[in-house]
């Protein structure tokens, strides 16, 4: 008899080698599931456009203290009278966000829904109503969450010249 890693005892070379294998093929499957987000990030220079940045003024329809970059979800009404649903995505991640002095409840505390906001964003290349947060501002004009600034591919520059806390990339 043969001794297999599970703990299990095979009866025969054939019925060890299966095993071996089919432990083999599940562990391999379990790394590849469990590393695949790590590989999934984006480049967001090649969604946005920095060079065309947009100020809007909206109110705060939902946020989402997410990874890999949180989400802001606003209403903004256009020149029409019409209601146009947008979304950004912050550059700084949720541990950068945290050395700032921004964690999920100071952020969601912020953020919460039917806040005035104005935001500065890179929009989408794709000309749909989502963008990359540049600039983001309350109603008393305060920088939120340490974003003022930063574009695709920086870090958010942070501090007394911007207002908002230091966020370290």
């Amino acid at each position: 008899m043969t001794l297999l890693p599970c703990g299990l005892q095979a009866e025969s070379k054939r019925v060890s080698t299966q095993m071996r294998t089919s432990c083999f093929l599940v562990l391999t499957a379990g790394l590849i599931l469990v590393g695949t987000p790590g590989f999934a990030h984006h480049g967001t220079g090649v969604s946005y456009d920095a060079s065309k940045p947009v100020t809007l003024k909206g109110t705060v329809t939902e946020f989402r203290y997410a990874n890999p970059h949180p989400q802001l979800y606003f209403d903004v009404t256009d020149e029409k009278g019409n209601v146009v649903h947008w979304s950004g995505e912050f550059y700084p991640n949720p541990a950068q966000l945290i050395q700032g002095g921004w964690g999920r409840k100071r952020s969601e505390a912020a953020l919460s829904f039917g806040t005035k906001v104005t935001i500065t964003l890179a929009p989408s290349r794709a000309g749909t109503p989502v963008g990359a947060i540049l600039k983001l501002l309350n109603e008393k004009g305060e920088v939120l969450m340490g974003v003022a600034g930063g574009g695709p591919g920086e870090a958010p520059r942070g501090g007394a010249e911007s207002g908002g806390p230091a966020v370290r990339p």
